[in-house]
């Protein structure tokens, strides 16, 4: 556990380094080449740079204990977290769109010293491929909402970088100058739509929303191989994610006669198997004879 929090740190403080590094590379190749749009972009990257901060701290503060103030942990940081960099993207989608409606308009600087411009939009490109990449995989490894966010986040500075990239190229040898805001208008819309998945998964986690139908039915799975063991149904199964945490509730109708003993052995092996299957998992589970039901008991094939 020490070390998955250890991956969590440095992949937090990669990005942030990462992000200061590109900030400070745009805006020497901004200033010398006099474009307005490579300044632009160190400008975006400085809602990178902000989001990264927030990861660091939201990944510091999820894996604190919980304590008087917060009984339940502080998974949830992690989730606020990832609602703030989602909406961090969306005004990253909002942005290009502004600065196509400035090319349209012909408001925008064209670019100078194009080669200068191109070379640091594709180091922008291959440094926020590796980290993101990096990122994602800590994120998949630790289920940080926060780490995910924040790599998505990296992904749309790959697109608009790739975008300038791309549209500087045709334009040098084509002179076509509308490729560069058609391309930007399409990559635009790919990162509202990431954006908004981002904050749609937050939102989500921070209103105790359900886990995955997938999880759920794997719950059933697992509980419908101790049948022989008396499990008569499932009467009810409540489920919420706070940051990596799945918290999990379940009431079983066990046979009448079994012991407290029986059934609180069982449960034991129960929350095991559920926490060795779906992982950062905290599972309660409560009984209830059958001799109480006045109900049709749920199918334990549903």
């Amino acid at each position: 556990m020490k070390q998955l929090f250890q991956n969590k740190k440095l992949a937090a403080k990669l990005s942030v380094a990462s992000n200061a590094l590109l900030i400070i590379l745009k805006l020497i190749v901004g200033y010398i080449s006099g474009s307005i749009s490579i300044i632009s972009e160190a400008i975006h990257s400085c809602s990178d740079m902000l989001a990264s901060i927030i990861t660091l701290f939201s990944v510091h503060k999820s894996e604190q204990p919980a304590d008087t103030d917060h009984q339940f942990g502080h998974g949830k940081y992690e989730d606020f977290s990832g609602l703030v960099e989602g909406l961090l993207i969306i005004l990253a989608a909002f942005y290009i769109i502004y600065e196509v409606v400035k090319k349209f308009t012909g408001a925008s600087e064209p670019m100078s010293n194009g080669y200068l411009a191109m070379g640091v939009m594709l180091v922008s490109v291959i440094v926020n491929i590796i980290v993101s990449a990096y990122l994602m995989k800590v994120a998949k490894n630790t289920d940080s909402m926060a780490l995910y966010a924040d790599a998505e986040h990296l992904n749309t500075d790959i697109y608009s970088s790739l975008t300038v990239f791309i549209g500087l190229i045709c334009i040098h040898y084509t002179g076509i100058h509308i490729i560069d805001p058609i391309l930007a208008i399409v990559v635009s819309s790919i990162i509202f739509y990431t954006g908004f998945k981002i904050c749609k998964e937050s939102v989500n986690n921070l209103l105790d929303g359900s886990l995955p139908e997938k999880n759920i039915d794997e719950i059933k799975e697992i509980i419908k191989k101790y049948n022989e063991h008396g499990i008569c149904g499932i009467k009810e199964i409540k489920t919420r994610k706070a940051g990596k945490n799945k918290e999990i509730n379940i009431t079983l109708i066990l046979e009448g006669e079994r012991t407290i003993k029986f059934a609180h052995d069982l449960c034991d092996e129960l929350e095991k198997d559920i926490e060795n299957h779906l992982g950062n998992t905290e599972v309660t589970i409560h009984v209830e004879p059958l001799e109480t039901q006045h109900i049709n008991l749920p199918s334990m094939a549903e």
